[in-house]
């Protein structure tokens, strides 16, 4: 009776790719959670003498914990975090500005990405730490260096994950525009990117998290008069070896990121219900709200439709 259990535990668990509902994936992330700090819990019981792992290098749950009030009171930890969260919004939505229309024209005219692949190589692959000092340089050790910081970190990922995902999209969808008689900026504005929306949405949210990570070092340095932030915290924490107070900010960190994420699933589920199974609601404010502006467009920008045979003639995009 055992082993037959067991037999249908192992087959729910090692069947590949089989769907697990919403309930289950909740259930099995609490107990992940409740298995950590279980473990965090054996190695730090008992007297300091006797522990696995000395207080000063990890202390126990308890002992963490119990610093939270002194956390929230006396170092101001919800006016750190809101500009923490200030800084990586601004800096992120900056590199959304820029980066996807230049990552949606590199993915539609190869030419173009590979002129700029060369700095998108680099702008992945340069060391964060490296960039700092060049930021300070720049920008100062004000507010502004914070925020340019998170977009340099991140810029070149949106486009590197933008141009990838329009790439992706498979050319029998480019021929069958040409062939309904589009042109080329309806093709990329009609068909490209919406197909690539789904793809490209979910990249910047997987971007976000890394960008929230990436401020702790660029708020390392503060001026006089300026709010540190979470990164600041730490640092400070740790001149004066309060290692309670250094492990709340970790733990804080990816739970704001956890409502964070979770706000852009909703965003996403609403934008692309036919993916993500939402109600569609923003799709539909969306489509509402473009409707007078392709109004506009089809009074001031009139184009004369184009016939077939030189629709044919039309260089497609590679």
């Amino acid at each position: 009776m055992n082993f037959s259990f067991l037999d249908r535990l192992l087959r729910n668990w090692l069947t590949l790719r089989k769907p697990v509902s919403r309930l289950q994936a909740i259930g099995l992330g609490v107990a992940c959670i409740l298995l950590c700090l279980t473990g965090w819990w054996l190695i730090t019981q008992g007297a300091a003498e006797s522990r696995l792992v000395g207080p000063l290098t990890l202390p126990s749950p308890a002992e963490t914990f119990s610093k939270f009030s002194e956390l929230w009171n006396d170092f101001a930890l919800t006016r750190n975090v809101l500009v923490t969260l200030r800084r990586v919004s601004i800096g992120f939505a900056l590199a959304l500005m820029v980066g996807i229309p230049i990552g949606v024209t590199a993915g539609c005219f190869p030419r173009v990405h590979a002129f700029l692949s060369p700095l998108i190589m680099i702008g992945r692959n340069v060391p964060l730490a490296a960039v700092l000092p060049l930021m300070i340089f720049i920008f100062g050790a004000g507010e502004k260096n914070k925020v340019m910081f998170i977009f340099v970190a991140s810029v070149a990922f949106v486009i590197s994950d933008a141009a990838r995902a329009i790439m992706d999209v498979s050319a029998r969808y480019i021929d069958t525009a040409y062939t309904l008689g589009a042109s080329r900026w309806q093709t990329i504005s009609k068909v490209l990117v919406p197909l690539a929306a789904p793809t490209i949405f979910s990249a910047c949210r997987q971007m976000f998290g890394l960008a929230f990570g990436y401020i702790m070092l660029a708020e390392s340095i503060k001026i006089a008069d300026e709010v540190g932030g979470l990164g600041y915290q730490i640092q400070i924490f740790q001149r004066r070896g309060f290692r309670e107070h250094i492990y709340l900010i970790i733990l804080v960190i990816p739970m704001v990121a956890l409502v964070i994420d979770q706000v852009l699933a909703w965003i996403q589920r609403q934008l692309f219900p036919h993916l993500y199974g939402g109600d569609g609601m923003l799709r539909s404010l969306v489509r509402i709200t473009l409707i007078p502006w392709e109004s506009m467009k089809s009074l001031f920008f009139y184009r004369t439709p184009v016939s077939l045979p030189s629709v044919a003639t039309e260089e497609r995009p590679k």
